[in-house]
């Protein structure tokens, strides 16, 4: 490769990284922040799908795992990390569409 590009690479990741931080941010501060009841039902419905996802998603993972032989102890928690701040900022996204007057 050349440097051009791994340097173009390299900021993407960073830009793709400080987007992942944002949005944990956000994430939490969402969780904690007070609201009127609508707000706090995109909330909890969101969390609610988010918690589904993943359970699901590591659930699977395991089973992947024993099915293939690998050890279990191979998954990357900013990965997680990074997946389940999506999962919740799309989540919260349509319920605040489904719900909007």
């Amino acid at each position: 490769m050349k440097t051009g590009t791994m340097t173009l690479f390299l900021w993407l990741f960073l830009l793709f990284l400080v987007l992942l931080i944002v949005l944990d941010v956000a994430m939490v501060i969402s969780l904690v922040a007070p609201g009127d009841e609508r707000r706090q039902m995109i909330v909890w419905k969101s969390s609610a799908f988010t918690l589904l996802s993943t359970a699901c998603s590591l659930a699977l993972e395991i089973l992947m795992d024993l099915a293939s032989g690998r050890p279990l102890d191979q998954s990357n928690p900013f990965v997680q990390l990074g997946v389940i701040s999506l999962v919740f900022f799309l989540a919260t996204i349509y319920y605040k569409r489904k719900h909007s007057v």
